[in-house]
């Protein structure tokens, strides 16, 4: 099944506007995963760094938000505020420039679901410009844009349904899961780090620090179950790469005010005798 030729009348184009280009493909996610993902307005700048500098939300509620989104490299002239506006029902979603650059540009998606984990997707973009050289351009330049956005996403999205599905089994496996990890001798450990370890039916990642001590933080974010296993660690901390949550990987604490937790870490117990590194699962 593929999406229908939809009509810019019956998408509600704007006819002033010039069709730029169109992109299409199948995303390995379900339509409802992709909902949750076109809300996130949070993600933008922090997933999509290559393209977008910052964002601030404006207003949002069911039908949409309005987002004040500055592309990079940053500066004022590259500040747009955009409108998402969504139709549930008929499976596809508006972006409207309301300001900024491109002011009056519309970007239509359009959604049909293939299976539990797949979509097909087409992507309009609509354009204020009617000079037909700079309309080819514009959209050679928005389509590799799309692809690169939607590569992402996808990346995200699909990571996302694999760590909520994993996320259930380990926890009905944490109760028997082993409370202590013997790693070995600690020249031999510091050879394999960062290095991921698995204890109390959690996953995490054996780190060491600028001072020189090692420590195991989770690898899983609260926020959206973003992964923090291969981040670097950075003055002790750990940022999401999905929406730029940070935390001190010896606490596990937020260090950027938004209040969130990683899960307990395991405590780090070397002997002074022997040299060996244990690992104790903190369950609390």
């Amino acid at each position: 099944m593929r999406i229908h030729d939809t009509t810019a009348d019956e998408l509600g184009v704007d006819p002033a506007l010039q069709l730029a280009t169109r992109y299409r493909r199948d995303v390995r996610a379900s339509v409802e995963r992709i909902w949750e993902n076109v809300f996130d307005w949070e993600h933008l700048p922090v997933l999509h760094e290559m393209l977008f500098n910052r964002a601030e939300l404006l207003t949002i509620d069911a039908v949409g938000w309005t987002v004040k989104l500055t592309r990079q490299p940053g500066d004022a002239s590259r500040m747009q505020v955009l409108k998402l506006e969504v139709d549930r029902p008929n499976s596809r979603y508006r972006v409207t420039t309301l300001e900024g650059s491109g002011t009056g540009t519309e970007i239509h998606t359009q959604m049909q679901a293939l299976d539990e984990q797949r979509t097909a997707i087409e992507v309009r973009y609509y354009l204020p410009e009617h000079r037909p050289g700079k309309v080819e351009l514009l959209g050679d330049k928005y389509r590799c844009s799309c692809q690169q956005l939607w590569d992402e996403d996808e990346a995200m999205m699909m990571h996302r349904e694999q760590m909520a599905r994993l996320g259930v089994g380990a926890m009905a496996d944490a109760a028997s899961s082993p409370d202590s990890l013997a790693l070995g001798p600690l020249p031999e450990v510091r050879k394999q780090l960062p290095l991921q370890v698995e204890i109390g039916g959690r996953p995490f990642r054996l780190v060491e620090l600028a001072s020189g001590e090692l420590a195991a933080h989770a690898t899983t974010c609260p926020h959206w179950l973003g992964p923090l296993d291969a981040v670097p660690v950075e003055n002790d901390c750990v940022r999401c790469p999905w929406h730029g949550y940070v935390f001190d990987v010896r606490t596990g604490a937020s260090t950027d005010g938004r209040g969130l937790q990683l899960a307990p870490s395991p405590s780090v117990f070397i002997d002074p005798e022997t040299l060996q590194v244990t690992l104790m699962a903190n369950r609390c």
